[in-house]
């Protein structure tokens, strides 16, 4: 069977996943089935120096070269780590799926200028150093056809996900979260996923400024807090909160300079975590709605949760509240990790790239129309 290797890092900045995949030989692919995974942490330099990209006016060639050899070597080890930890050889995988690192995504673009997205990355490096052929840059074609580029995931999603009979909800809690609603087989009308808003990003942040340490494991400091209604409030005014679909959103909108023009000024920090993570499930509960009547949709019997904020019991125990009609599922029970999904779409999007198939979801994105997604880098 043909095997691709995914590759994930996303807002959160935390580590690169890598994921392999087996996909079926024939037409549609089949279900993909998730044979290795591996995790490969950040380095604190390199964390730092695409911290900066992130929130840079101005950045030097010399800069963007740095991060982007960096990073490629990142991705280089991640792929070495994955083959050795499966007893895989390189001439065994067709591709690699490389997502590359997003540094801004503007779908709206920026003071009248035109959209644009940016993911630092080097696929023609990557092959050189792992001699295995890459397809990168899925987003941009999408964003030619005049689509958000964004998400890209749902197509995956229903790969994986979609039921004969059923109604399901994929929820990616990264940086941002992501909203995939899958109509059941019988029903002809094609996915609907959109950004909800921030997830992990603020509430990292916010947590990292006041008690140190990449994360809040487990919402433990957010559940020791309590929701500030006035402030939560205040923040679900943002307008982007009540854009129909298609949309998305990034760093560029959502961070901590966005939260201190809301805050009061006496809100005891720990509120504030508490009430970031409110927001990320009001937030959701919001897009779950606006999808809902999108379709005229019944309440979706499963939410599958997937990324980093799938670990959070905080955060899900507040879904759990918001969406009392919709059970939260498991994607183990696939065959997938939760933590792994987004790193197989990039494998998956890769075979769909080799085999000249769309890889986006007008339905998703509001582009004018299916596209191949994605350059091919030869080994």
């Amino acid at each position: 069977m043909p095997l691709y290797i995914g590759l994930m890092s996303g807002t959160s900045l935390d580590g690169l996943d890598a994921a392999l995949v087996e996909i079926d030989p024939g037409p549609d692919g089949g279900r993909p089935r998730l044979l290795a995974s591996h995790a490969e942490t950040m380095p604190p330099g390199l964390r730092t120096l695409l911290w900066e990209l992130c929130h840079a006016s101005r950045v030097s060639f010399a800069e963007l070269a740095a991060a982007e050899e960096a990073f490629c070597r990142l991705q280089a080890e991640a792929v070495a780590a994955l083959l050795k930890a499966s007893n895989t050889s390189p001439d065994a995988v067709e591709a690699i799926g490389s997502h590359g690192q997003t540094i801004e995504h503007a779908p709206y673009g920026h003071d009248g200028g035109p959209a644009y997205t940016l993911q630092l990355d080097n696929p023609s490096r990557l092959a050189e150093l792992t001699g295995i052929t890459v397809v990168a840059d899925f987003r941009r074609r999408d964003l030619a056809a005049g689509g958000q580029a964004a998400p890209l995931a749902p197509a995956f999603h229903r790969a994986l996900f979609q039921a004969p009979q059923e109604w399901r909800l994929v929820l990616n809690l990264g940086g941002f979260a992501n909203l995939t609603l899958l109509p059941p087989d019988e029903d002809t009308r094609a996915p609907l996923g959109f950004d909800s808003g921030p997830a992990n990003a603020l509430l990292d942040a916010w947590h990292a400024r006041h008690r140190g340490g990449a994360f809040d494991a487990d919402g433990a400091w957010a559940a020791s807090g309590r929701v500030d209604e006035a402030l939560l409030a205040r923040l679900l005014e943002e307008p982007f909160f009540h854009l129909p679909p298609p949309r998305s959103t990034g760093r560029e909108l959502f961070h901590l300079d966005w939260l201190a023009e809301r805050l009061g000024g006496q809100e005891r920090p720990e509120d504030v975590q508490a009430t970031l993570a409110e927001l990320t499930a009001a937030s959701v509960a919001l897009a779950v709605e606006m999808a809902r009547e999108r379709f005229a949709a019944p309440p979706a019997a499963q939410l599958i949760p997937c990324g980093g904020g799938a670990h959070n019991r905080d955060l899900l125990g507040r879904l759990s509240r918001r969406l009392p009609d919709t059970t939260l599922g498991d994607s183990a029970e696939w065959g997938w990790h939760a933590d792994w999904l987004e790193a197989g779409a990039f494998a998956w999007l890769a075979w769909r790239r080799l085999a000249r198939l769309p890889g986006n979801l007008p339905s998703v994105t509001g582009a004018a129309g299916p596209r191949v997604l994605g350059g091919v880098y030869a080994a």
